[in-house]
């Protein structure tokens, strides 16, 4: 089955030939009229996925004490650029800033600013952030210069990534193309890659692949930290170093499904390389580390417990359960991996070893 948004693709394709599976993303997820993210509600239990502020009110009021704390770390400038990537329903930071009402002079010097592009999304984060005053944008530029603390929870995973194949000529893209029938498929280029340098020496049979836009998006991260102060926590499922493999997956209804079917109505997604961002940052990174261990070290544990002080049995069992799903390793404890980017004049953040990782 095909969509709107197929038909366009697969006309797109036979204009111009193939195209690459990052372009594909990027028109599946981010088409200005039919894309995913523009026009789905992919959250709970009517889309797609479920995230960790979906899950506990504890997840995002730790993370906003860890925000706070990096202000602090900052000596507290003010106004300070409190920023989103991929807000969601707007949960995560209305328990983040609950969660810091009684920091002194926080609320007063955030300037809060949601990189957004689903309009029914917008709407309801300005339901949740009602009070606060946000500012929407549809790209991280256009957030105003300043001091920032910037957050991303299951952002980077959604950004268009390049496929590659090693074959016994060497490596070669994975293409998207048509089929004798019109319906998309896949299928490598002939020729080699013209990023053969930048992917790591394989066997015949490997696949890698690689995130430009993921890349992007740290170097610019690091530009603005590096520049004007701040800190930024990347939250997501990964790998701590660059390898091999390809983990593209598409979900719908909370399913598996073909990454070729029904673009727009489908949620892609791939593993985030941390370590090509850190590296890519070009600023002082720390992590990655399991979610698990750095929400421990935050405090998770005991929040449940005082949660549970007032709570009723049944809410006992949820709360339990809810931990449990955060921070075991067979949950989201292991496979979700934490990364802090920060300028150079501030302190360590908490929730990480005492060793910052390597940059370049």
């Amino acid at each position: 089955m095909t969509t709107e948004l197929g038909r366009l693709i697969a006309h797109r394709i036979a204009l111009t030939g193939p195209i690459s599976i990052a372009d594909f993303m990027a028109e599946a997820l981010g088409h200005p009229r039919l894309g995913y993210y523009r026009r789905a509600l992919p959250l709970g239990a009517p889309g797609d996925f479920t995230t960790a502020p979906e899950i506990s009110q504890m997840f995002g009021e730790l993370l906003g004490a860890w925000l706070a704390d990096r202000w602090l770390a900052m000596a507290s400038p003010a106004p300070v650029r409190l920023v989103e990537l991929g807000p969601g329903r707007g949960t995560l930071m209305a328990d983040a800033l609950r969660a810091t009402r009684g920091v002194p002079g926080f609320h007063a010097a955030l300037d809060l600013h949601l990189v957004e592009t689903n309009a029914p999304l917008r709407e309801a984060q300005r339901a949740a952030l009602n009070g606060f005053a946000p500012t929407w944008h549809e790209r991280l530029d256009d957030v105003p210069a300043g001091p920032l603390l910037l957050i991303a929870n299951e952002f980077f995973d959604a950004l268009p990534v390049r496929q590659f194949h090693r074959t016994a000529e060497g490596w070669r893209e994975r293409m998207v193309g048509l089929a004798a029938d019109g319906t998309l498929r896949l299928a490598l280029a002939p020729g080699p890659t013209p990023f053969a340098a930048a992917l790591p020496e394989a066997a015949p049979g490997a696949e890698t692949e690689l995130s430009e836009a993921g890349r992007a998006l740290a170097a610019a991260l690091g530009m603005r930290l590096g520049r004007d102060g701040g800190w930024a926590l990347i939250v997501d499922y990964g790998y701590d170093q660059s390898g091999l493999g390809s983990s593209l997956q598409a979900v719908r209804g909370h399913r598996g499904a073909d990454i070729l079917d029904r673009p727009g109505e489908t949620d892609l997604s791939t593993h985030v390389d941390f370590a090509a961002l850190a590296a890519a940052s070009g600023v002082r990174s720390f992590g990655p580390v399991g979610q698990g261990d750095f929400l421990c070290r935050l405090g998770i544990a005991e929040r449940a417990g005082t949660l549970k002080r007032h709570a009723s049995p049944e809410q006992v069992r949820a709360i339990d359960a809810a931990l449990a799903r955060l921070i075991a390793p067979d949950q989201m404890g292991t496979l979700f991996r934490v990364l802090a980017l920060g300028d150079d004049r501030s302190a360590q953040p908490a929730g990480f070893s005492d060793t910052p990782s390597d940059t370049t």
